[in-house]
């Protein structure tokens, strides 16, 4: 499988981890991230670079969060790739907040 975002990014959107990616696996949204399983290489660079713990390991994926392996292969269809840093999601440092990070 691979690497996968999931809801914590929504109405975040923090692009750090997009640097650290060694493949142009992530693809951007309006309000959050998704990750290509086809692309990715399991490397795990971006999990610590994620500042809301928004992306797993498909192994350690918690239960209740199995939706968004089936969420990020569906978006990345439609949504373009992104490689760089951009500025986040408006009110994400709010939302940052509210996640207790």
């Amino acid at each position: 499988m691979a690497t996968l975002v999931t809801d914590n990014c929504q109405r975040c959107r923090f692009t750090e981890c997009v640097t650290s990616c060694p493949v142009s696996a992530f693809h951007a949204g309006k309000d959050m991230l998704f990750i290509n399983p086809d692309v990715c290489v399991d490397c795990g660079a971006c999990i610590p670079k994620c500042p809301v713990q928004a992306i797993y390991e498909d192994l350690d994926l918690p239960d209740k969060l199995e939706e968004w392996i089936e969420i990020n292969e569906r978006q990345v269809k439609t949504l373009p790739i992104i490689k760089a840093k951009e500025i986040p999601y408006e009110g994400a440092e709010d939302r940052k907040k509210a996640l207790g990070f």
